[in-house]
């Protein structure tokens, strides 16, 4: 495989706060999650982000690049408006800036027609905002469409030859547990090409910050979430379907005070599942409790965050487990990633 088609896409980002929505969903509210004020997107709007990512010294044409139209529903913008936006990228496509475009929608979105339009663009990536796969959930969170219409858009999409994306919500009115690790098991089923998992939260002037207020919704913890994210994420990239993102962006309106109104809203949240995940795969290598005093790690140099977890949540949870003190962390680039050596002593020294 070549580098160019080993590497991670560049993604460049052009948001559309709930265009194209049928209506705004129970939880979303786009203008804050994006940090971009709501209002049409055309031509032009498309032509400054991306000659303003291409100035950028991150970019680089030797990559893989897309341009993701995301953060309303593409397909039921009108014909002439989805040309509008599909033209204005054409150029860069041509000049060979950007290899395609993807986009995001709805499950009861799309048709065979609408598809053979988007793929004359050279539009070769969609992701579904799923949510869930569960009937109850999707009725409480009053989406307007069923677990069935995706299901049936992804076998669509698979027949039409586009790369199928799908984003699931942990945690929405009605949900539990069991009912999100069941809705991960249908997607594991439906082999996407790409997932994202996002933890509901309450933000301020949604439906759902009503709904909080009243008594009728109660958002999970943090420690919930953490542990479904990081079961769904084990699940599905055993089955070979990766997770592209753990977690909503922390946008500078998220992050204003009285934004986001509970709910288990973590800056570090995808690192902090990435590190629940490594800790249970190291498990089995860590001495018993009471088998030594202090003990030294050594793991791959790109591990070290993983092991280390959040503030050294990672470090305390091993001297939990085992009842050493860690010693110190070493990086040591023989050890392939997944692989770690623990050296066991009886003498306690502060961890480095």
């Amino acid at each position: 495989m070549s580098d160019r088609k080993s590497r991670k896409p560049l993604i460049v980002p052009i948001f559309l706060p709930n265009q194209g929505c049928p209506h705004r969903c129970v939880y979303c509210d786009q203008e804050r999650i994006t940090s971009q004020a709501a209002g049409p997107v055309n031509a032009a709007s498309v032509t400054g982000v991306l000659d303003q990512a291409i100035r950028s010294p991150r970019f680089n044409t030797h990559g893989q690049a897309e341009v993701a139209f995301y953060g309303g529903t593409f397909t039921l913008l009108p014909r002439a408006r989805m040309q509008e936006l599909l033209e204005a990228v054409a150029p860069y496509l041509e000049e060979g800036l950007f290899d395609s475009i993807r986009l995001s929608t709805r499950p009861d979105a799309l048709d065979r027609e609408t598809l053979l339009f988007l793929h004359s663009f050279k539009v070769r990536t969609i992701e579904l905002g799923a949510q869930s796969l569960d009937d109850d959930v999707l009725d409480h969170s009053q989406r307007g469409h069923s677990g069935r219409d995706t299901i049936e858009s992804v076998y669509l999409l698979r027949r039409q030859g586009f790369r199928v994306g799908i984003q699931l919500m942990a945690g929405l009115p009605g949900d539990t547990a069991k009912k999100f690790l069941a809705t991960v098991d249908r997607v594991v089923d439906l082999r996407p090409d790409m997932v994202r998992l996002y933890p509901t939260v309450v933000i301020e002037g949604t439906e759902l910050a009503r709904w909080y207020r009243s008594g009728l919704y109660e958002p999970w913890g943090l420690d919930e979430a953490l542990e479904v994210c990081s079961e769904s994420v084990l699940r599905l990239e055993s089955n070979g379907i990766p997770v592209i993102r753990i977690g909503l962006m922390s946008s500078p309106s998220l992050r204003k005070a009285g934004q986001i109104l509970a709910g288990p809203w973590h800056d570090a949240f995808g690192h902090r599942v990435r590190s629940q995940i490594y800790h249970r795969g190291i498990e089995p290598f860590l001495p018993i409790m009471g088998e030594a005093k202090s003990i030294r790690m050594r793991v791959h140099p790109r591990e070290v965050p993983l092991l280390r977890g959040f503030k050294n949540s990672g470090i305390r949870s091993v001297e939990m487990k085992t009842g050493a003190t860690v010693q110190s962390v070493i990086p040591d680039v023989s050890l392939c990633p997944g692989q770690i050596e623990v050296e066991k002593a009886w003498h306690s020294d502060p961890v480095s």
